[in-house]
């Protein structure tokens, strides 16, 4: 298994999308790249994030490149949906330098290059969200999410 994180505004829908992709075998809410190991205290720079581990012999880091961009405007910097604000920015953040690699160059090989604000950064720091976070479309499905019902649904299987 292999591990990317990927930041697309508020996790919540991000997470509930991830998790019906083909290939993924495990999601986690968390915080990406903040400058505190804690969820306490004032905003430290984080952008929030969906942990996604996935099997590479059933799933590509390109493919999950493709699924990513479904769900976000990669042209809008700090705002995705209602959702405003440095934590809501997009962003995929990796241990892994060839995931950086391949993200980098999904994004270079479009048309609309030169438009995209997405980050693209070794992961430096990692926090996983309280648990009131982790997989909260399932336990709350009438909270809000920036991603329609209809998207959100298009790869689970039935």
């Amino acid at each position: 298994m292999e591990t990317v994180y990927f930041a697309g505004g508020c996790l919540w829908g991000v997470q509930a999308f991830i998790k019906t992709l083909p290939g993924v075998t495990s999601t986690e809410a968390g915080r990406a790249n903040g400058a505190t190991g804690t969820l306490d205290g004032d905003y430290d720079g984080f952008a929030e994030c969906v942990k996604t581990e996935f099997d590479p012999k059933v799933v590509t880091m390109e493919e999950l490149m493709n699924y990513f961009f479904e769900i976000i405007d990669p042209y809008s910097l700090n705002k995705q949906g209602i959702d405003v604000g440095e934590k809501y920015r997009t962003g995929v953040y990796s241990e892994d330098p060839q995931h950086l690699e391949v993200a980098r160059a999904f994004i270079q090989k479009r048309d609309d290059a030169d438009r995209i604000v997405v980050e693209v950064l070794p992961l430096t720091n990692y926090v996983r969200s309280a648990e009131e976070h982790q997989d909260r479309l399932d336990k709350c499905p009438d909270d809000y999410c920036h991603i329609s019902e209809e998207l959100m649904n298009k790869y689970r299987e039935a």
